[in-house]
């Protein structure tokens, strides 16, 4: 597999399809803590209003805000929710299921979760990896996407090993970081992640996804996951489908961008 080194220092051709493209992968955001009905109804307008024809891949919001952005949304952008105590995940583990079982009942899209980092430090493997399985079971036809909160894990070793136990205790995505704690994405961390789903998919032919998130911000930081995904998993990632990428000021920084640019 090529080295990260020689991923980063290749070559773009920088075109308006290119720039397009990266904006319908990504997942636009709102989760802070003062969020309302209000600029959430901001934020779907935004993504209802795409850029020359373009769209987001989705929206991501708090749980309780699912069924007003679904309600209020194109019907080709997808809506995902965070939930079981995101960000942290300490909470009872009924209560997870829970409400799991309730946004089964809703018409959202995609639920976002985040392992116990602190089960994981301890060494739990298999708690989390059964509470994953248990989770995927409530919400069947709902993409599950798991959060690694790689910035907490630090280590390649801790990365490969929460990305192996997301991808085979059902994960539809795997997610790098809550964008709450203060390192969110690294190519580091993509580059682990993209190298396990790529053996996982070898050895059983299925396809997981990815969904950088967390500190993601301009076409440089954009262009460096796109260069890693295409070049450790291939053309056939490089879709909504399976490639996502989590930001709020991305979306506008990409369309300025564009404007400057052609």
């Amino acid at each position: 597999m090529e080295s990260l080194k020689n991923i980063l220092n290749q070559n773009i051709d920088l075109s308006p399809e290119l720039i397009l493209k990266l904006i319908s992968f990504i997942d636009l955001t709102s989760l802070n803590h003062t969020d309302s009905q209000e600029n959430i109804s901001i934020l779907v307008k935004k993504a209802n209003k795409g850029f020359k024809s373009t769209f987001p891949a989705a929206v991501c919001v708090f749980s309780n805000f699912g069924a007003y952005a679904k309600s209020n949304i194109r019907t080709s952008i997808k809506v995902a929710v965070v939930s079981t105590c995101f960000p942290s995940s300490q909470t009872i583990q009924k209560v997870k299921f829970f409400e799991i079982e309730c946004l089964n009942e809703t018409r959202v899209d995609e639920v976002d979760i985040v392992i116990n980092r602190g089960d994981f430090i301890s060494g739990n493997y298999d708690y989390i990896s059964n509470e994953i399985i248990e989770i995927k079971k409530r919400i069947p036809h709902k993409h599950l996407k798991v959060i690694l909160e790689t910035g907490e894990l630090k280590t390649e070793h801790n990365i490969r090993l929460a990305s192996q136990l997301a991808i085979k205790s059902g994960a539809d995505f795997i997610k790098t970081s809550t964008g709450k704690i203060p390192t969110g994405t690294t190519p580091e961390a993509i580059y682990y992640m993209c190298s396990e789903i790529l053996k996982h998919y070898k050895s059983t032919g299925q396809k997981v996804g990815i969904k950088p998130a967390g500190g993601i911000k301009t076409l440089e930081d954009v262009i460096d996951i796109y260069k890693i995904v295409n070049s450790v998993l291939g053309q056939g990632w490089l879709n909504s489908n399976l490639l996502r990428i989590g930001a709020s000021s991305l979306y506008d920084n990409l369309i300025t961008e564009y404007n400057n640019r052609f």
